[in-house]
């Protein structure tokens, strides 16, 4: 699904509907019976929001906590962001929609464990496109890892641009029905296809310092331009009434 970033004009009671919507999702119970704890739907979101973080879903530690993104993958992210704790947590700046909003439990294997569980898919195929649309004031969607990426990109056939007869642009088209999914490496090295509505990126989480290891461009080339388009957006912000 490509998230619809052309900003309708918004409702005058789009914010009470997403107040009453918000009750509704902190208060959901559907997949209570897959879930290792107590559903606890972790998630934040304002009409006013101009830029939306999708992730995957809250790890045991922020289930805990209740607080998306405390943690070292938040300190990351905040610092890929340059942007500081008090206006990461301002619902008016940010939303923060991951696609599961439950801590889904861990992959054991051998008695050891594997990282955690994917995200429940009851969240988007309930929540998500009700709750998008009522954020029409979102510019920005930060897509961070594999689950966010099939959802808010399109389904990509990945073309060889080694041909050089092809338009260095058109790295990927657009292709329903196509069966191979766009990696989240592929998805970050075509980011120039998506912006500036959107930024693929992986997530901050240590377990990706690997990753980032070989993958220096992501810090070097993307992250300048993405933090000026923030700072963009921040300063343009309206004060709060």
């Amino acid at each position: 699904m490509m998230t619809d970033m052309s900003r309708p004009a918004s409702e005058p009671n789009s914010s009470a509907e997403l107040s009453e919507l918000l009750k509704q999702i902190r208060a959901c119970q559907l997949c209570q019976a897959e879930l290792p704890l107590p559903a606890k739907p972790i998630l934040q979101a304002s009409s006013q929001a101009r830029i939306l973080i999708a992730g995957q879903a809250p790890g045991v530690k922020t289930h805990h906590k209740g607080i998306p993104f405390d943690d070292a993958s938040g300190e990351r992210l905040r610092a890929w962001l340059n942007v500081s704790r008090e206006q990461f947590y301002d619902p008016a700046l940010f939303a923060i929609v991951p696609m599961g909003f439950c801590f889904p439990g861990t992959i054991e294997r051998n008695g050891k464990k594997q990282g955690d569980k994917p995200p429940r898919p009851e969240c988007a195929a309930t929540w998500h496109a009700k709750l998008l649309s009522l954020m029409p004031q979102i510019e920005l969607v930060l897509v961070l890892g594999q689950y966010a990426i099939d959802y808010h990109l399109p389904r990509t056939r990945v073309i060889d641009t080694t041909d050089e007869a092809l338009n260095s642009q058109t790295i990927a088209v657009s292709n329903p029905q196509a069966n191979k999914k766009i990696t989240v490496t592929q998805a970050i090295e075509q980011w120039s296809l998506y912006w500036p509505r959107l930024m693929v990126m992986p997530h901050p989480s240590p377990r990706n310092n690997l990753w980032l290891k070989q993958h220096p461009e992501f810090e070097r080339e993307q992250l300048p331009t993405l933090q000026a388009r923030i700072a963009d957006l921040l300063a343009s912000t309206p004060e709060p009434k």
